[in-house]
This record gives C-alpha cells, sequence and structure tokens, in this order.
C-alpha cells in the first residue's frame, strides 16, 4: 500500500471514528462520502509531476463539488477575455450561506462605518462574519495556483475537524479558483501537448491573457480587463473583505517561498493597522508553515509594500490587507533539481541565502516539484482563514476601525478633497476617471453650481472627491502628487538605485491628461452623490447642409471618425482654425447625414458646421494598419496596445514575421506599428547561451519569432514606398540603428547614477500645429518607462528630414514619479517624425500608450495612425 493510500484510509478511518462518537451526523458523511476527491475526478494527485488539469475540467468539478456540497455557492460573475466561465466559490457553513445577503450588508457597514450608529456597529462585529477573498492562478505558467485551488476547495468542504468547523461558522471564504481562465486553459493544453517530448516545459509563445499575458495584475485601478472588472466588483464594492490573498509563484534561485509582510519600502497612507494585519497573518502562515516542517521561507523581503496598483497592492488602500505569496517555480509541472551552490540571495532583504530571522530554515536544495508548491499554497491558504476564525471580532472591528480613521485622517489633512473641473481639455476622458472612481467604491460627488475654492474658480458640473471618506488612500494615490523614496531603501551599497517593483507613480489622473485640483474645503458648494456610472450621449444636431464639426481634442471624436470612415463617410480634417473661431486645427469635419448613432455610441457632439470650408482642409482615409505580433511568449505592449484598437474601433490586423519577411507590405498597409520591444525580439537575432548550451530555449521551431535581417529590408522598403512606420519606446533602435535615421537616443547606455527614469510622468510640450500633434494640449505629461527614449539630432545634411512632435521641459522635468539626471533630456524631443525616402517612421520615446491607461496622450497614437499630411517645413526643439 503505497502512502497516499495509506492517508485515504486513514482519513476514512478517522470519519467512521467520528460518525460513531456521534461528532458527525450520517447525513454530513453521506455528502462528504459523495464528493469526489480531485485525484479521483481527474485521475491525478494535484500538483504530480507532469500532470495539469485544464480550466474546462476545473471548472466541472467546481460545478459537481456546488451540486454535491451545501458548505458552497458557485457564482459566475462574468465571462473572461475570451468568454469563459468566471466564477466565484462562496464556502462557509450552510447557515452562513443562506444569510449571505445578510452578511453582505453587515460588511459594508463596518468597511464605510459612516453614519452608522455605534450599538449597530457593536452588533454587526458580535455577530458578523468575517470576509477573506483568495484568488489563485493569475499568472499563467505559475501553475500550481489553479491545481491548488481545487484540492483547497475539496478540503474546505469535506473536513470535518474541529478547527474546519470554526472556519465554516466564522468565516466566509471566497475563493477565485482561477482569474485568468483562458490562460489556465491555455497553458495546461500547451503543456500536456509536449510532456514526453523535447518541447517538454517549453513556454507558451503566446500571451497567456488576451491582451494582457503577466500584466494583467497591472490593472487594479483601470479595470480594462474583463476579469479585472469582475474582481473590482466582487472586491472593491459588493464585498469588501478583511483580507485578500493572491497565489503565485516566483523565481526558483533563492527561498522556497515568500509570504507577508512586504520589505522596505511601503507606499504611505494606508491606515498603520493594514500593515500590522500583514505581519499577523505572515506570522500565522510562518508558524504553521514552520510546523509542517517547510524549509525556505522568508518574509520581509524580496518583494516591496511599494508596487505596481495590482490587486494585492492597491487592496491596503481599500482598507484590506491585500497580500501575496510567491512560491519557488518548477518548470512549468516539470520538477527541477537545484544544487546548494544554484541558491543564491534575492532583492530586498535576502542578501545572503543563509538562516535570518525572516528565514529561519534553509532549504538544502534537492528536487522541486509543483507538489512541494501546492503544499505550501495550501497552508497559506488555510492559514488565510484560521486565523480570522479565531480572532473574529478583532478582525472585524479593525475593519470598522481603519475605515473609520482613515476617513477621519481625510477630513483632517492639508488636502480636504481633489477637484475635478468641468473645464478639461478632454471632458469625456474625465469623466472616464470618475467612473473609474466609481468602480473602485470610491464616493463622488457633483457640484450643482460654480463655485470657488482656494481662490480657483470651478464650473457647475465639477467632480469633488472627498478625502473624509474610508479610501482616501486611494484617492492621493490617483490623483495626489507622487515622490517615490530616495533613500537607502531604494538604492544599492554602491549608491545605484534599486528599480521600483514596477512605476514609480500609478497618479492615473496624470496618466489620462485630466486636471485635478486639490483643496482645503471640504464641501466647496452644494453637491450631490453621484449614484451610477456617468454616461455620455453625444448630441446630434439637425438640419446640418453644411456638414459637422468634431472637436479634435476629444479622444473619441477619432473613435467617431474611425467608425465613420468604417462607413464611408466622407471626413476631413482641419489644418488650421476658421475665422470665426468654430472649427479648430486638428478638427474632424463630416460629411451631412445621419450620424446620431455615432454620436450616441461615443459620446462625441456632432456640431453643424455654419459654412462650408475648403481652405486648409484634407480629406482622410480610412487607413490600413497593421501591427508587428510575434510569439515568444507575446509582447505585452503588442497586448495592451490591440486592446487599446479595440475600444477605439481603430481597424488594424495583426502581422507576423512570415507576412513581413514576405515584402510589399505597402501593397497592404499605410502604417505598420512597432510595439515597444527590443530589436533582438523583433529581428530574432538573439546572442548564443552562455556554456555553448540552447540555454532555456526548446520552444518548437514553428514558434521561433524573428524576421531577421530579410524582415528589416522589407520594413524599410515599405517606408521608402511611402509608408508610417510608428514604434513606441525601444522599439525605436530598429529603424534608428537599421535604416540609418538621422537622430539617437540620448539616454541609451546610460547608467542609472547618470540618467533614471522608472515610470514617471515627465512634463512635456507638444508641438500641436503639427498633424502629428493635432488635439493635444500645449504643454501636458507623458510617462517614461524603462526602454523609454529622448532624441537629438544627428545630421545636420539631413536634419530637415526631422520633425519635432514633443520636447521635454528645460527644467523642474519631474511631475510625479522618480527621475536622475534630468539635464540628460531637458529640451531634448520626445516623440520625432523622420522622413525617410518616400514614407516617414514617427518615434514616440515615451508610452503613448501605456497598458491601455495613458489616456493623455493617445492622439500622438492616432495622429500617426491617421497617416495625416507631413509639414512642409520641419519644427525645431523649443519652437511653439
Amino acid at each position: 500500500m503505497n502512502s497516499r493510500q495509506s492517508a485515504r484510509r486513514a482519513g476514512l478511518l478517522l470519519t467512521m471514528l467520528l460518525v460513531t462518537a456521534g461528532l458527525l451526523t450520517d447525513a454530513a458523511f453521506a455528502q462528504q462520502s459523495a464528493l469526489q476527491t480531485p485525484e479521483q475526478f481527474f485521475g491525478f494527485q494535484m500538483g504530480a509531476d507532469r500532470k495539469l488539469a485544464n480550466w474546462d475540467k476545473l471548472h466541472e468539478y467546481y460545478q459537481l463539488l456546488a451540486k454535491g456540497s451545501n458548505k458552497v455557492k458557485l457564482v459566475e460573475l462574468g465571462k473572461s477575455s475570451e468568454g469563459r466561465p468566471f466564477i466565484a466559490l462562496f464556502i462557509s457553513s450552510a447557515a452562513n450561506l443562506a444569510k449571505l445577503d445578510q452578511y453582505r450588508e453587515m460588511n459594508a457597514k463596518l468597511a464605510d462605518p459612516r453614519g452608522v450608529p455605534e450599538a449597530e456597529i457593536n452588533r454587526i462585529i458580535a455577530e458578523g462574519k468575517a470576509v477573506v477573498i483568495q484568488s489563485f492562478a493569475l499568472h499563467s505558467t505559475e501553475v500550481a495556483a489553479s491545481q491548488t485551488s481545487a484540492e483547497f476547495v475539496y478540503e474546505s468542504l469535506t473536513r470535518t475537524d474541529e478547527e474546519a468547523a470554526r472556519i465554516l461558522d466564522n468565516v466566509i471564504d471566497i475563493v477565485l479558483p482561477s482569474i485568468n481562465p483562458d490562460g489556465t486553459q491555455m497553458v495546461a493544453d500547451w503543456y500536456m501537448k509536449y510532456v514526453g517530448t523535447e518541447y517538454e516545459a517549453a513556454s507558451p509563445p503566446w500571451l497567456y491573457q488576451k491582451y494582457a499575458g503577466h500584466d494583467n495584475n497591472r490593472d487594479g485601478f483601470a479595470l480594462n480587463l474583463p476579469e479585472s472588472t469582475h474582481i473590482g466588483k466582487l472586491m472593491y464594492r459588493d464585498w469588501i473583505p478583511q483580507a485578500y490573498m493572491d497565489h503565485h509563484q516566483m523565481g526558483g534561485g533563492n527561498a522556497r517561498l515568500y509570504i507577508p509582510p512586504y520589505a522596505e519600502p511601503i507606499r504611505p497612507d494606508g491606515d498603520p493597522l493594514v500593515w500590522r494585519e500583514m505581519s499577523w497573518w505572515g506570522g500565522h502562515m510562518g508558524n504553521r508553515l514552520e510546523a509542517a516542517n517547510r524549509t525556505g521561507v522568508i518574509g520581509a523581503a524580496i518583494y516591496s509594500g511599494w508596487g505596481h496598483m495590482g490587486f494585492h497592492w492597491i487592496t491596503p488602500f481599500h482598507n484590506i490587507a491585500g497580500m501575496l505569496n510567491e512560491s519557488a517555480s518548477a518548470r512549468l509541472a516539470t520538477p527541477v533539481f537545484i544544487h546548494p551552490d544554484q541558491l543564491k540571495g534575492g532583492p530586498r532583504g535576502l542578501p545572503e541565502y543563509e538562516s535570518q530571522t525572516t528565514m529561519p530554515s534553509v532549504w538544502p536544495g534537492g528536487w522541486w516539484r509543483v507538489r512541494d508548491i501546492v503544499e505550501n499554497q495550501k497552508i497559506v491558504a488555510w492559514s488565510m482563514v484560521d486565523l480570522p476564525a479565531r480572532n473574529r471580532e478583532t478582525i472585524l472591528r479593525n475593519m470598522y476601525l481603519k475605515g473609520s480613521r482613515q476617513t477621519e485622517r481625510g477630513a483632517k489633512s492639508e488636502v480636504k478633497a481633489y477637484v475635478i473641473p468641468a473645464e478639461q481639455h478632454d471632458p469625456l476622458t474625465a469623466r472616464k476617471l470618475v467612473n473609474m472612481f466609481l468602480d473602485s467604491g470610491v464616493e463622488v460627488q457633483q457640484a450643482k453650481t460654480q463655485f470657488v475654492a482656494d481662490a480657483k474658480f470651478f464650473g457647475s458640473g465639477s467632480y469633488v472627491i472627498s478625502m473624509a471618506q474610508p479610501k482616501m488612500g486611494l484617492v492621493r494615490w490617483m490623483l495626489g502628487r507622487t515622490f517615490y523614496p530616495d533613500n537607502t531603501y531604494t538604492r544599492d551599497r554602491e549608491g545605484n538605485p534599486i528599480r521600483p517593483y514596477d512605476l514609480s507613480t500609478d497618479t492615473v489622473g496624470e496618466f489620462m491628461g485630466v486636471r485635478s485640483e486639490p483643496v482645503d474645503v471640504a464641501s466647496p458648494s452644494e453637491l450631490t452623490k453621484v449614484a451610477d456610472r456617468v454616461t455620455t450621449r453625444g448630441t446630434f444636431a439637425t438640419g446640418a447642409a453644411n456638414g459637422y464639426v468634431l472637436d479634435g481634442r476629444l479622444n473619441d471624436s477619432f473613435r467617431a471618425a474611425f467608425l465613420l470612415l468604417d462607413k464611408g463617410v466622407a471626413v476631413r480634417r482641419a489644418g488650421r482654425a476658421s475665422a470665426d473661431g468654430t472649427v479648430r486645427a486638428g478638427d474632424f469635419l463630416v460629411a451631412a447625414g445621419d450620424h446620431a448613432s455615432v454620436a450616441s455610441q461615443t459620446g462625441v457632439d456632432f456640431a453643424a458646421l455654419k459654412a462650408p470650408i475648403t481652405a486648409g482642409v484634407y480629406e482622410l482615409k480610412k487607413p490600413r494598419i497593421a501591427m508587428l505580433q510575434r510569439y515568444r511568449g507575446g509582447n505585452m505592449d503588442e497586448g495592451w496596445t490591440r486592446l487599446m484598437f479595440e475600444q477605439f474601433d481603430v481597424p488594424y490586423r495583426s502581422i507576423m514575421d512570415a507576412e513581413i519577411r514576405k515584402g510589399s507590405l505597402s501593397a497592404s498597409y499605410d502604417v505598420i506599428v512597432l510595439p515597444a520591444d527590443s530589436v533582438a525580439m523583433m529581428t530574432g537575432e538573439r546572442p548564443p547561451a552562455a556554456g555553448g548550451g540552447r540555454g532555456n530555449d526548446n520552444t518548437p521551431p514553428e514558434f521561433r519569432s524573428g524576421f531577421g535581417a530579410e524582415g528589416v529590408k522589407a520594413l524599410q522598403a515599405f517606408v521608402d514606398e511611402g509608408g508610417t512606420l510608428l514604434t513606441f519606446a525601444q522599439a525605436g533602435d530598429l529603424p534608428i540603428q537599421r535604416f540609418g535615421l538621422p537622430v539617437r537616443n540620448v539616454v541609451q547606455g546610460l547608467s542609472g547614477k547618470e540618467f533614471w527614469s522608472p515610470g514617471s510622468t515627465l512634463r512635456v510640450h507638444f508641438h500641436n500645429q503639427s498633424p502629428l500633434a493635432y488635439g493635444m494640449p500645449s504643454e501636458g505629461l507623458a510617462l517614461f518607462t524603462a526602454g523609454g527614449q529622448a532624441y537629438e539630432v544627428t545630421s545636420s545634411d539631413r536634419s530637415q528630414d526631422v520633425e519635432i512632435l514633443t520636447t521635454y521641459a528645460d527644467r523642474d522635468i519631474l511631475q510625479s514619479g522618480w527621475l536622475l539626471g534630468e539635464a540628460v533630456i531637458a529640451k531634448k524631443a520626445a516623440a520625432v517624425s523622420v522622413k525617410h525616402g518616400q514614407g516617414r517612421v514617427v518615434l514616440l520615446g515615451f508610452r503613448a500608450q501605456n497598458r491601455d491607461q495613458t489616456h493623455g496622450t493617445f492622439k500622438m497614437v492616432f495622429n500617426a495612425l491617421l497617416n495625416g499630411p507631413a509639414r512642409s517645413e520641419p519644427v525645431a526643439a523649443g519652437q511653439q
């Protein structure tokens, strides 16, 4: 008899003893016995070597459990990006599940206790249940979590010991068994296809989330992805849990498991209790893991408390103890053997791979399997619900304290509110920002009349977001100017800056080009609460014999133009302002007709032209757009750009290596987009693996991307023949280096001490008299991330071929984030257009469409796609 058979026999014997002793009812025993174990259902133990269950089978299993147990309620929250069921499993006692609506209402009052009597709060604390949300399988190549969730859910429904009963009675555990069902399906199917071949454990060649790939956890505030929308509604509005855990994997070269708390630095302005709670939960996990003899477990290291605004890092500002655990990875589901000398120190709090207070037991090396990860993740998952079961009232009172104290802090802070003025460069985008706050459960109010605050005038309809509310920390980080810390936590021993875990700022208002003003007046006007998402239906003038004008400053006017061009409607662009001021340079002029549906769809006003306009206009044609897509795990920037294109109805096709190498591209396309990527990843010209081996690339040959020198020649011919090549950030290296463009990237090759801007908003001047910058304000912000570029002209005999579209300010360039060496880019070009042959190359050195979040610079992309006429004379840096 093997060990697993012995364990099952022992479990059955224990159950029979409990029934005999009267501690488990016959009905409960019958129900437990009827539920299939994961091993029985899938035919293998979760985490078994070279085995993975895909989402279709996992979903089937959860449906089976939900039908067979009264301790779980399966709720489909919606569909994934590719249409698969996105589900939540509510696990608690049958009595608690019968009163979920009641407990949700009680929970909401603790999360936002404003106006709730103290007696009512005390009653809820005495009678309420702790709420925990746990998510699994966000990053699909981190394969263990999707398998762990099946075993954890089964055990949650079938364990009958005292601890499990206490958890069921006191906790509502909301399990999201895969928050990327599409990726769970893709990776399992891919892996199982190649098991036993030379391609076993090769990484999937595609993005494992349709649009975002690994970046799907960077969408915790914008909520652009369907999956993020479902999570946000569940966690930010419907059920605001006391704690949240996201189960992940990391690299395999040091600790076996990271657990809370985070390392330094933390992002301030969360309630202190939320950080103490993370340490509390982490200590509980550490105790249980050490008791189970799980070695190599570390806390307060590797992952800093100042991270991206994904779900586990943004939740502290929702007053949720948001945490993650990260297990060392295998090779997908294939075991790895690790020698002791392969185990090294890591970043932030793990200088050497040796025992320390935060990692007292060291894993000695040896075989590492997915089953090891499953065992660790199960202990973490049980710890997440055991602690609140033992300390329910403390956890609930903490939730009340966090919400009430953050509200008090906001009321007493120097900034009492942020005003989003009605007067905006792009008011439709401002409303999208307002909806982002509403989707995050933030209270937003609107002024009925005009008002003055801090000697600033605000028009009727302005939005006011008070800081005197529980989520004041979230408001502060999404709207307030931000400076990333520059101290010993963020520099190494030699003084080199340490890259933040993601961006150094997440000020989404700045990303979106939306003006917001901090004021020190709590209620500057008569305000009404915004109850629902703001919707806008554009007006449509009737009887417009001369046609219509659309405001070229609105992102959504470009969407309207794309829709109209697709319908065959004549659309022109104004190249200069009209004498009466009713038309600006860059506005769209639309032929007369019934376009009311487009106005309604986009929210753009179709204003009647007072008189025909013929001078200084040019016709637009429906652009033929292609965007490079590759294998080798896909390109996240390409995926996010695809999503942006789809949201704005941009007509495009994905183009891959074979079509590029084939040539004759100008016969099919007007514009080709190269998303941010290295030259090596685009061309496939990768350096040989160290040590003479094949390295980690055991990808099947048909998925080895790269268009090579032949593709470079085809792209250059495309431009020579009149095409537009549009590049984002480091993708500009390809035309600069291979086409011989007369510009250079001034930050290339510089050390971090010389220049450093790890995801910062920087002040720029937009040369908006150029068709490639139409609709932009004269001054604004651009997001400079890793791989960003800044340009100077290198050739005097070709300088006339270069048009400067955007330049960095001459001083005080940083708006938010972290910037070292501003003199390097001061007055330099941030975006240029270079005439090449009969066509042009448009280099956007900043991330104009980063993660579908930087709405403030979307028009720089759209203008290049619409392929307006080149200026007859170049614009030099510094000219306006």
